[in-house]
């Protein structure tokens, strides 16, 4: 796959004042190139269609940043529209003085007629930023959007793995391989449950030295767990270690109960773990667009990120009680517990992990939703992680958000969300908003 490219176009005409164009071409070139050393740009302003053209014709990128240096009219836009079939971010410069006297660089209208251009040849939204290249929320968001760009363009060669099939009335997660690609350009590979668990009943304790060293630096109470039961969690991470690292593996979607309680004997939700503690997206009842969700909200916060039911609300303290049976990253544990082992609260078998959540100030609620009609939503929801214990058996995390919350819950039901959501270590909202937008997914705030 070729590299993520973005491409900067500065057009404008000869006939403003070109000492100001030519500083501000300059400042968002350092900008630019502060963000991103490979952006494209450009060795001079574009005064002319035919300099445009010149200057784009043949190029392919992920992401073009259209700068009005000084008014240009419609046509401009039109060249680039039809050739260029990226997203466009249009960037409006201010007007560098005003003092009664000549009007400089006149970029405003030129974004207009951009803007007309746009609407009439394109049917999704164009991206827009008014500002100098000074500005920190000009910093910001070119900072974002071209994250937002590079992760769409990374997510082409991303691997999705399905292990087994939803259980039964857990529908929600199942994805078709085809529209995960044509949305997302995510690959969806497969393999039975019954595949990695025979080569992890095949496999000589001996030869997962190395995992089982990993494993105990990084949970707790781990020797407590039958010792049967340890071995065989210690050979079937090596076995989806091994799998993912072979079949470059970005994410896991995968099935739990009862496969792995009434065959194996020992369950998966620690080795989902300890792969979410490697950067390793995975979730649990085989949700692949948890999986999906949790990935891209783990490549925006580079931290591991949790996938939780909702299953408790608090209306006094405005809080959500996420919890699963024990699939948390052992790096999200309290740090006065750590990442304790214990065995799951149904079943009666570890190892699995219990502990509750560390807090954070800025946090993020999310999920990839897939409606009715086959479209896709991004639910994004600002939150505060609580400094709170462990609530249930299992792992949990307990989030205080903006809105009222049982006006709230009632509103996530209503609109038919899937019941597992991912927090975010980060506020990512943006980031997210973004991303969704260069999917032409729906946007949900709440």
């Amino acid at each position: 796959m070729k590299p993520f490219e973005c491409l900067y176009v500065p057009i404008g005409v000869s006939t403003f004042h070109l000492e100001s164009a030519q500083a501000a071409f300059e400042d968002s070139i350092r900008l630019l190139k502060s963000i991103d050393e490979n952006v494209v740009v450009s060795s001079e302003m574009l005064l002319s269609i035919e300099a445009l053209v010149q200057y784009i014709d043949g190029k392919n990128p992920d992401l073009v940043i259209l700068q009005n240096v000084t008014f240009a009219n419609s046509a401009y836009a039109t060249e680039v529209l039809k050739r260029i079939s990226a997203p466009i971010l249009l960037w409006t410069l201010r007007e560098p003085v005003i003092d009664g006297g000549r009007l400089r660089l006149n970029s405003l209208t030129g974004a207009f007629s951009a803007g007309y251009a746009y609407k009439a040849m394109r049917k999704d939204r164009i991206f827009y930023i008014y500002g100098s290249p000074s500005d920190d929320s000009i910093q910001k968001t070119l900072t974002k959007l071209i994250s937002a760009a590079k992760l769409k363009h990374e997510m082409k060669n991303a691997n999705l793995l399905m292990v087994g099939h939803t259980p039964q009335g857990f529908g929600f997660g199942r994805a078709l391989d085809l529209e995960m690609s044509s949305t997302f350009g995510v690959n969806v590979l497969a393999i039975e449950s019954r595949e990695l668990t025979k080569i992890a009943r095949e496999m000589n304790i001996e030869d997962a030295k190395n995992e089982e060293s990993e494993i105990e630096n990084r949970m707790v109470g781990l020797e407590k767990t039958l010792t049967k039961n340890r071995v065989d969690f210690v050979k079937l991470y090596k076995a989806y270690h091994d799998y993912i690292e072979k079949n470059n593996i970005k994410a896991i979607a995968s099935r739990c109960w009862p496969d792995f309680f009434t065959d194996y004997g020992t369950p998966v939700c620690s080795v989902l773990a300890m792969l979410n503690d490697q950067n390793v997206a995975a979730a649990c009842e085989a949700d692949a667009y948890g999986a999906l969700s949790m990935y891209i909200g783990q490549q925006f916060s580079k931290l591991p990120t949790y996938l939780g039911d909702p299953v408790s609300i608090d209306e006094i303290e405005n809080t959500i009680t996420f919890w699963h049976c024990g699939t948390a990253a052992c790096g999200l544990a309290r740090r006065d517990t750590g990442a304790t082992v214990g065995v799951h609260p149904n079943r009666k078998i570890g190892p699995t992990m219990e502990f509750g959540l560390r807090e954070c100030k800025e946090a993020t609620i999310f999920r990839i939703g897939r409606k009715p009609d086959g479209t896709f939503r991004f639910l994004i929801m600002d939150g505060k992680v609580l400094d709170k214990p462990q609530q249930f058996l299992g792992t949990s995390v307990v989030v205080e958000v903006e809105p009222k919350v049982n006006p709230l819950i009632t509103s996530m039901v209503q609109d038919g969300w899937e019941p597992h959501f991912v927090v975010i270590y980060a506020d990512i909202k943006e980031e997210l908003e973004l991303l969704a937008q260069l999917f032409g997914c729906e946007i949900v705030k709440y």
